[in-house]
């Protein structure tokens, strides 16, 4: 479904993405991880339509979509949130997904809405301040809300569980994974705690400098002398 292409960012002298090249289908959970600075979100920003590429392809369902602007995206399936929650100022929770739904999926399915809503357990804050009156968590959750209401076939969720607590992780998790089943989307996910990638993913790429790393199972990845190394700093031995 979404493949990368020889894909390169260079900002100035700076290569944040070097050469990368990915296939992901469209019902996998798919980590991607890496170091600080390893280039995770410029990659995002490239797929999602923030930032073009210096060099190679991005093809979503076949389609180059290098070109598109980021509405084009979101109606050919692409959804995204981002690690800082940006909730639509001055609107309730309800209109946020309604005006991002407008967005990506060009018309407005109320009856969508209040499924997105009940499955992310909203429902009791639909008609709240979106950017004043919910809690962190509410606030994870309503990313992901607006997202969902675009239609997506694939979701990119920038670092949705940082600053939640170990319970808090659990539980969004869980969500994660249901959300997976109940509407039959792929998920890519950056994420740093090693644990909840290793739970919740099927595969794990590892980006490092802007390039590939690793690609494989998350023990199998895990595990891998170069990942460890990159990580601690330290060279395993065998």
């Amino acid at each position: 479904m979404l493949q990368l292409d020889h894909v390169t960012v260079r900002f100035g002298g700076l290569t944040a993405v070097n050469d990368v090249s990915l296939n992901i289908e469209g019902q996998q959970i798919v980590g991607l991880v890496g170091p600080n600075g390893a280039g995770k979100t410029t990659l995002f920003n490239v797929i999602s339509g923030l930032v073009r590429p210096t060099s190679g392809r991005v093809l979503f369902n076949g389609e180059d979509i290098v070109r598109q602007p980021l509405y084009r995206r979101a109606r050919i399936g692409l959804g995204r949130t981002f690690q800082i929650p940006q909730p639509m100022h001055e609107l309730t929770v309800r209109e946020n997904l309604i005006v991002a739904q407008r967005f990506g999926a060009g018309k407005v399915n109320e009856r969508r809405v209040d499924e997105i809503l009940d499955f992310l357990e909203l429902g009791h804050a639909a008609e709240r301040h979106a950017a004043t009156d919910l809690a962190l968590q509410e606030l994870k959750r309503l990313e992901v809300a607006k997202a969902l209401a675009t239609e997506p076939k694939m979701l990119l969720l920038d670092e949705v569980l940082a600053g939640l607590e170990t319970s808090g992780k659990r539980l969004f998790m869980s969500k994660l994974r249901d959300l997976h089943q109940q509407f039959k989307i792929g998920i890519v996910i950056v994420e740093h705690d090693i644990e909840t990638i290793s739970s919740l993913c099927q595969r794990v790429v590892v980006l490092n400098f802007g390039a590939l790393l690793a690609d494989g199972t998350p023990r199998e990845v895990f595990d891998h002398p170069d990942v460890i190394a990159s990580y601690t700093g330290e060279t395993t031995h065998a």
